[in-house]
C-alpha cells in the first residue's frame, strides 16, 4: 500500500534501497559476521591522529559543527592546491551526489552511466526524475567512448564513472579521462567518483583543473582514512558550481566529531599510505585464496577484489550465500555479465583467512550452474 500523500513521483519509485546493510544481513541470520569483507571499508581503521582528534572534539559535541565547514575545506583546499571556493564538503560521496542532481536533474533530464556501475548515484536519478540512459561494461571495465557518444546523442546533463571502478576495480589511465573530459558535450557535467583515488598506483590519475567548469571530482574518507562511519566526503569542482550546493545542502549536516575526525586525517599523510600498502598486502591475499580454489580474481586498484567465479550469476550468488551462511560478509555485482563475480573487500590478516576457509566450502556447496 502507498501512502497517497506521496507525490506521483515518489510513489512511482521502487520500494527498494541500493544497499542491504551487513547489519540487516546479521538481523536475519541471527549472529554476527566473523569476518565483515563487503562494504568496501577500513579494518584497519582511521589515523591514530583523527582517533585522538575526535575523542578531544567528543567533549564538544554539545556544540553544532561549523556550517561552513571552513577548516576542513581550507584543508582540503590545501591538499589539493586549490582555493577553498573549489570545494564543497557533505556527508559522504552519496550525499554529495544526491545534492548534485537535485541542482541539475529534472524530471525527463537525460543522464549517462554504466550498466551496473554504482547504484546509489542511479537512486538519485530516478528520485529527482532524471531520465537514467546506460552503456555496457566492455572487458569488466567502463566504456569511455560509448559514455560520451551516449552523451553526444542523447544531449545527457550528467556523464558518471567511477575511476577506479566499482564494482569490478580496475581503472583507466589518465589520458582516457583527460579525452573524456575534452569530449564533454555543452552544458553537460563529467561527474568523476574518485572514492578510492588513494590505493591507485602513483601516477595513474589525471591532473585537472579545479576550474574546469566540464567536470567535478568526488572523493571521501571512508576507505584509505577509515572513517566510513562518519560519513564524511568531499567534491572539488569549477566555483559556480560548488556555491550553488549552498542552496541545497543541510548546512549542519557535518557534526563537530565528524569535522575533527576527517580535518586531522587529511593531515595526516602517512596513514592513507600504510593503508594503502596493507591493503596491496591483502588483496595479494585474496588473489591466492581465489586461484587456489579455481578461481580468477580480477585485477584491482582499490580496497577490494573481484573475483570471477567461472559461471553464471545464480552460481555467484550461491557463492555469494555460502559465505554469509559461514559468517563471511562479502557481496557482488547486481546485473549481468558482471554478476559472474563476487567481491571481497581486502582486510586484516584474520578476515581474510576466513575469507580463504569458507570459500571451498562455499564453492563446493554451489554445485553446478543452472
Amino acid at each position: 500500500m502507498t501512502d497517497p500523500r506521496l507525490t506521483p513521483l515518489a510513489a512511482a519509485l521502487p520500494a527498494t534501497v541500493p544497499f542491504t546493510g551487513p547489519e540487516a544481513l546479521e538481523r536475519r541470520l541471527g549472529r554476527p559476521f566473523a569476518a565483515r569483507l563487503g562494504a568496501n571499508e577500513s579494518g584497519w581503521g582511521p589515523s591514530p591522529r583523527a582517533v585522538e582528534a575526535m575523542s578531544r572534539a567528543a567533549r564538544d559535541a554539545w556544540m553544532y559543527g561549523d556550517p561552513e565547514v571552513n577548516d576542513l575545506r581550507a584543508a582540503i583546499a590545501a591538499h589539493h592546491g586549490c582555493d577553498r571556493a573549489h570545494v564543497v564538503v557533505g556527508e559522504g560521496i552519496d550525499g554529495l551526489l544526491g545534492l548534485l542532481v537535485r541542482l541539475t536533474v529534472g524530471p525527463g533530464t537525460a543522464v549517462a552511466t554504466s550498466v551496473g556501475a554504482y547504484p546509489t548515484f542511479n537512486f538519485h536519478v530516478a528520485g529527482f526524475g532524471g531520465r537514467l540512459l546506460t552503456v555496457p561494461y566492455r572487458d569488466d571495465a567502463a566504456n569511455p567512448e560509448a559514455l560520451m557518444g551516449l552523451a553526444q546523442e542523447a544531449g545527457a546533463r550528467l556523464v558518471y564513472i567511477a575511476n577506479p571502478d566499482n564494482p569490478m576495480g580496475g581503472m583507466h589511465g589518465p589520458e582516457t579521462i583527460r579525452r573524456m573530459v575534452e569530449a564533454v558535450p555543452d552544458g553537460a557535467l563529467l561527474v568523476l567518483d574518485e572514492a578510492y583515488a588513494e590505493l591507485a598506483p602513483e601516477g595513474s590519475l589525471p591532473e585537472i583543473d579545479p576550474a574546469d567548469p566540464r567536470v567535478i571530482r568526488f572523493r571521501t574518507f571512508s576507505k584509505a582514512h577509515g572513517l566510513a562511519g562518519l560519513r564524511v566526503g568531499y567534491a572539488v569542482g569549477p566555483a559556480p558550481l560548488v556555491a550553488a550546493f549552498d542552496r541545497v545542502r543541510n548546512h549542519f549536516g557535518l557534526g563537530r566529531v565528524a569535522q575533527a575526525g576527517a580535518l586531522a586525517a587529511i593531515g595526516d599523510r602517512d596513514w592513507p599510505r600504510e593503508v594503502a600498502g596493507r591493503v596491496a598486502a591483502a588483496r595479494e591475499e585474496i588473489g591466492r585464496a581465489a586461484r587456489a580454489a579455481g578461481l580468477r580474481p580480477l585485477p584491482s586498484c582499490t580496497n577490494f577484489v573481484a573475483i570471477d567465479c567461472g559461471r553464471d550469476g545464480a552460481f555467484a550468488r550461491r557463492v555469494l550465500e555460502g559465505l554469509l551462511a559461514r559468517g563471511v560478509f562479502v557481496r557482488m555485482p547486481g546485473v549481468a555479465p558482471l554478476d559472474r563475480c563476487i567481491r571481497v573487500t581486502a582486510g586484516p590478516e584474520t578476515a581474510v583467512a576466513a575469507f580463504a576457509t569458507a570459500l571451498p566450502e562455499a564453492l563446493e556447496e554451489a554445485g553446478p550452474s543452472d
